[in-house]
């Protein structure tokens, strides 16, 4: 019998804490090969795309798709997870929430082992869904006295600071200015869907860490030149899938006239192999763009609770 898992399901299975606990992890099986990834691939139509990444966790056993199409203003995820030894559908569960924690996990890992231990400030640049998770997970991993936040939407900015201010209990205030938003923060998170750079090199302070999530596609960017320049380490989630869809990167590069030398994947910077500073003064930089070893782990987890709490719905589809 296959499970399928609701949204609700989800969202009841999956806590932030133990959705960084599967991404790290994911992370150190990327590291010592117990992990296949295969990069995302799109297909475009006049009015629908479909988007679609597979992975597998050998030492887990599991394999698995995300799976989801882009109609207009509507996005539909789903994640399907396959066992590894009989090839029988576990699960089947909708995935937009677990996409947002894995995102914003992932997110949380490269801050844990890349953003100054005193790290304490953050400047956020979006104000979605993302960007709610964003927030959330890096409270977990640094100590934050407050964060400054940058939104097109000056309402709805608002509303964002203060469901935050009251989740995080911390001060979470809206910014009118990028420049000041970016300067801000000793971590600096760019969740947008912007498609021309937003953030200048010249903003960025010493020591900064920076997250960019939010430019997945090779047109688009979130970043400039000069900020890519700056980095003294850049950590990409894979290199395969980052070539192909890191516009900040892919764009950068070749204006700054470099290549990817010295560009690592955030899984050497977990296990061990490379360190994500220097020192205090480097900037560093991760640059999502969101891999299916991820769904998987949180995948996995969310199965194995669902099993031991009798959640979801058993349907037979064979």
């Amino acid at each position: 019998m296959t499970l399928f898992l609701s949204e609700t399901d989800v969202q009841e299975l999956l806590p932030m804490e133990r959705a960084l606990e599967c991404v790290e992890a994911s992370f150190k099986a990327q590291a010592s090969d117990h992990a296949i990834n295969r990069a995302r691939e799109r297909i475009f139509l006049p009015k629908v795309s479909l988007h679609y990444m597979a992975a597998a966790l050998t030492g887990k056993k599991w394999l698995g798709m995300k799976i989801y199409t882009v109609a207009r203003d509507v996005v539909r995820f789903a994640v399907l997870l396959f066992d590894g030894e009989t090839g029988d559908l576990l699960a089947w569960m909708q995935a937009d929430h677990l996409g947002r924690l894995r995102t914003g996990a992932a997110s949380a890992v490269a801050t844990k082992y890349m953003a100054r231990e005193d790290a304490s400030r953050v400047g956020l640049i979006g104000t979605g869904n993302q960007a709610r998770t964003q927030l959330l997970a890096v409270s977990k991993v640094r100590a934050l006295e407050g964060a400054k936040v940058f939104g097109r939407n000056e309402s709805r900015c608002r509303e964002f600071c203060q469901d935050m201010s009251d989740a995080l209990g911390i001060p979470v205030e809206p910014n009118p200015s990028l420049e000041e938003t970016v300067r801000f923060g000793e971590i600096v998170i760019t969740a947008t869907s912007a498609k021309e750079p937003i953030v200048k090199g010249e903003w960025l302070e010493a020591g900064t860490h920076l997250n960019a999530i939010g430019a997945n596609m090779a047109e688009r960017r979130e970043l400039d030149s000069a900020a890519i320049g700056q980095a003294a380490v850049i950590a990409v989630d894979s290199l395969e899938q980052t070539r192909k869809e890191a516009g900040d990167l892919i764009h950068g590069f070749a204006e700054l006239g470099r290549g990817w030398e010295g560009v690592l994947e955030l899984s050497t910077i977990v296990a061990g192999a490379h360190r994500g500073r220097n020192s205090q003064e480097e900037i560093t930089l991760f640059k999502s763009t969101g891999i299916a070893i991820w769904d998987i782990a949180v995948a996995g987890y969310i199965y194995e609770q669902a099993l031991a709490k009798r959640q979801g719905e058993e349907i037979e589809l064979w």
